[in-house]
């Protein structure tokens, strides 16, 4: 079952809104479905509620003129009204506005009912039944920018001139301000046939002088522009308003001539118009409507304008709208109509020379220069004339509550309904007392708690109030805010460890922040120094340098910033005393103020910072005069040929590539030497860098060349480089190795490794790595095995032995590493040539190499 309001609502969703609803079909659980339905109807509902009180309040005020104009009834007056707007074609509301606007009409004939004119439904009397509105059928038609009415797939055409003034009647009713007036004018106007792009409403000064009270399609700059306008000659709103005739503007280049045109550049608007408003017998504002249209008003256009000219003066009449409010930012100050009394709430809006609104815009003006917070209270009456509530009528730009509101968002709020724990308290009787009596009130600080966005605030003020005519000015302090100030004043000099300071070289009196004696390490009791004894321990290094500063700051107003040392009992303490002079007239100071802050451990991390990095310098000459005997003795232990080696049939090319790493020398090492019966190969890697990686490279290459020329096997060979390593100095000490005899007469090549990437084989263009014999890195194991493999060459071969430095990178797997010098390889390297190791290098290497390279091409020529 749904509540009865939502079922009675159901039966006009279809009618008064075009909100989309969800059904059933559409995947959303049922009930989702009907709370949105509920939500809509009652929206549509409540929206229709609002229309029909606007208008019935526009009806009731322009009854209430003809009540006061001819002593009629109210029976009389509305009947008037509906036959004025039928014998005329206008609709009722239309026919009110005009009521409002003052403007004398002429004598209209019998009531004779007009066939087939729009007519707004006559408001009925209270305890009348509403009127019946008849329901329309089929699908709603789409809606242009204006309001106009267009089929759908066609181009808007151009509504009535009855139709339009009746929707832009019924429109205005719900105008909230001078700029709400604008933007409906323009919602309305933008289309056939007027097509106005822009709308301005300047309003009347008493000076004659024009202030802009609202807009739409401007700009916020243009508006700020035109806000107010002075009365001279040339400014074509101003020739309206003094003549009280239109001011048709259709040629840009000759009303320029004539007029200051808004806008820049002035051809942005071809063609303008500019109607008074005519309140009563008084021009009281001017309408301005600019288009881009390059073509004249039409006649049908100036009339209608005409009556839409009217329409604005009923409107503007009925919010009592005298010079707009100043613009913010482009736009108007809030402001708001009292949903009581109909009478506006907020500066801008006030009854045209009323007393009461003469004196709210007069208070306003003066709270909108106060340092400090205050209000405005009138006093909202029961027809007994018990006062039932407050509304804030004007506010200080700092004004304050404890809801965060500040200054003019503050009025049109009432104290009860904003602040209802008030109610009954000291300071609500305060105010009751001083509105009776006259006697101002001034009452003790009171605790005043609210729940805002569900946390519970808690403010504490002291009070003032003082009549002003039949109303309150209320003024205020919130102990809270200064309590809070120095709360955050006290943690601020408590995490920077620093006080402020003050002397009066006039007086003598010397203040001091309680900070200042936890800087010093001095006893509160003790009080604070004079000038020329602060610091009192600064020293013996420092205290001439300091003295000069302060005098300095005495004799010529210098301001002081330095740095000090001073001895406390917790020992030497690191200050940075800042302080300037405030001089008199003359010229002479008169008072010096400042502040002392304790830098003792950022002094303390400044010093080790500076020890660390002298630390890191010197280590660094270390390391580079190690690298450079290192780099010296790898150079003499390891000579690099300067051209390609001639070795039995064989041609070797070598090349060594250092890491960028310019403090380390790595152990990376190669051997290419003839001996009995063949040539003996090996490439090497010592674990580690710099002079130990260097001297164990040596003892490998000497040792494991000797070793193999005097007879010993490749196997025996690993073993005992792997027992040498074991009995080195360095028990850690590793190697890899791969070694290899080469037998020119079989074109054989016999090898072993240990723990070492294997050879690479390019033959006839296809790279292939050789399977490799057991063998792990030397310096691992005191029992390793090793074997030995064989690898026959054929003419045009190359055999690749290199260190892991070439196809390692960080991050990547291994054999990433091993494809990618299989590509290069089978790319740089030909079976007619020895191929350019340069070239094979810079495909395989980045940038910044973190590792020694060591690369060897045994290479058979095709022709051998």
């Amino acid at each position: 079952m749904q509540p009865a309001p939502a079922a009675a609502a159901y039966d006009i969703l279809s009618d008064v809104t075009s909100e989309p609803v969800e059904d059933e079909e559409s995947g959303v659980a049922p009930d989702v479905v009907a709370l949105a339905k509920v939500v809509a109807a009652l929206r549509a509902e409540n929206e229709r509620l609002h229309r029909q009180t606007s208008t019935a309040a526009v009806l009731e005020r322009a009854k209430g003129i003809l009540m006061a104009q001819s002593g009629c009834s109210a029976a009389e007056a509305h009947a008037e009204l509906t036959r004025r707007a039928r014998a005329d074609g206008r609709t009722l509301t239309e026919e009110c506005w005009l009521a409002l606007g003052g403007i004398p009409q002429a004598a209209h004939p019998p009531f004779v009912p007009a066939q087939g004119v729009l007519d707004l439904p006559a408001v009925p009397e209270k305890g009348s039944p509403a009127p019946h509105r008849p329901a329309r059928h089929g699908p709603a038609p789409s809606t242009g920018r204006a309001g106009q009415v267009r089929e759908s797939g066609t181009e808007p055409c151009a509504p009535s001139r009855t139709a339009l003034l009746g929707d832009l009647g019924r429109a205005l009713t719900g105008a909230t301000c001078p700029q709400d007036v604008a933007e409906r004018l323009l919602e309305h106007l933008a289309g056939p046939p007027v097509r106005a792009d822009a709308v301005l409403l300047f309003s009347r000064t008493a000076h004659d002088a024009l202030e802009l009270a609202g807009h739409a399609g401007t700009g916020a700059a243009v508006a700020a522009q035109w806000r107010s306008v002075p009365p001279i000659g040339g400014i074509a709103a101003l020739d309206a308003v003094r003549r009280g005739e239109a001011v048709w503007l259709e040629d840009p280049a000759q009303d320029a001539r004539r007029y200051h045109l808004i806008g820049q550049p002035p051809q942005r608007w071809r063609t303008r118009a500019w109607l008074p408003v005519t309140t009563g017998d008084r021009v009281t504002a001017a309408l301005g409507v600019l288009r881009t249209v390059d073509a004249p008003f039409g006649e049908d256009v100036r009339e209608l304008l005409r009556s839409v000219a009217r329409l604005c003066a009923g409107s503007l009449r009925a919010g009592g709208v005298r010079p707009g409010p100043r613009l913010l930012n482009g736009r108007p100050g809030p402001s708001r109509w009292s949903e009581r009394s109909g009478a506006p709430e907020a500066s801008g809006w006030c009854a045209p020379g009323g007393p009461e609104a003469g004196t709210v815009a007069l208070v306003q003006a003066v709270f909108d220069v106060l340092p400090g917070p205050a209000v405005l209270l009138t006093p909202v009456r029961s027809p007994a004339g018990d006062v039932e509530d407050f509304r804030i009528d004007a506010a200080a730009p700092q004004s304050v509550d404890v809801a965060g509101r500040r200054g003019r968002t503050l009025v049109g709020l009432r104290i009860l309904e904003c602040y209802p724990t008030v109610a009954g308290a000291d300071v609500w009787q305060g105010y009751l007392r001083t509105l009776t009596t006259g006697t101002p009130y001034e009452g003790e600080p009171f605790a005043y708690e609210e729940v805002v966005a569900g946390l519970r605030q808690r403010s504490v003020y002291s009070v003032r109030a003082v009549k002003l005519g039949d109303a309150l000015v209320v003024t205020w302090v919130a102990h809270d805010d200064a309590a809070r100030q120095q709360a955050l004043l006290a943690d601020l000099q408590r995490l920077g460890n620093l006080g402020w300071t003050d002397w009066n070289l006039v007086t003598g009196a010397i203040t001091w922040s309680p900070q200042v004696h936890a800087v010093l390490d001095r006893d509160p009791e003790e009080g604070p120094l004079p000038l020329d004894a602060f610091p009192r321990d600064v020293l013996p290094e420092d205290a001439p340098d300091f003295t000069r500063a302060l005098r300095r700051l005495l004799d010529a107003a210098t301001p002081l910033d330095r740095h000090v040392r001073i001895t406390t009992r917790g020992g030497v303490r690191h200050l940075r005393v800042v302080a300037e002079a405030v001089p008199d007239a003359h010229g002479t100071p008169v008072e010096v103020h400042g502040f002392v802050q304790d830098v003792t451990a950022q002094r303390a991390a400044e010093l080790a910072l500076t020890e660390t990095r002298q630390a890191v310098l010197a280590q660094r000459n270390v390391l580079q005069a190690e690298r450079t005997v290192a780099a010296r003795l790898q150079h003499a232990l390891l000579p690099l040929p300067g051209q390609s080696l001639h070795l039995a049939d064989l041609r070797v090319d070598v090349a060594y590539l250092p890491s960028h790493d310019d403090l380390n020398v790595g152990g990376d090492w190669y051997s290419a030497v003839d001996m009995p019966g063949g040539v003996l190969f090996a490439v090497g890697d010592v674990a580690g860098h710099g002079i130990d990686a260097v001297a164990t490279m040596a003892q490998l290459r000497f040792t494991a060349k000797g070793m193999v020329v005097t007879g010993s096997s490749l196997t025996g060979a690993l073993h005992r480089l792997n027992t040498l390593l074991l009995h080195t100095r360095d028990h850690h000490a590793t190697a890899t190795l791969v070694l290899g005899r080469y037998d020119p007469a079989e074109r054989c090549l016999t090898w072993v490794q240990a723990g070492h990437p294997p050879p690479l084989l390019v033959r006839h263009g296809k790279a292939e790595f050789l399977s490799a014999p057991d063998g792990i890195l030397l310096g691992a194991s005191l029992r390793p095995s090793f074997g030995e493999a064989v690898c026959r060459l054929v003419p045009g071969d190359h055999l690749l032995l290199y260190t892991d430095g070439l196809i390692e990178r960080p991050g990547e797997h291994l054999d990433e590493g091993m494809d990618r010098l299989a590509r290069a390889a089978e790319t740089e390297l030909s079976a007619d040539g020895p191929g350019s190791l340069d070239a094979l290098l810079s495909r395989l290497l980045p940038d910044e190499q973190r590792d020694d390279v060591c690369l060897l091409d045994i290479h058979l020529p095709a022709s051998a």
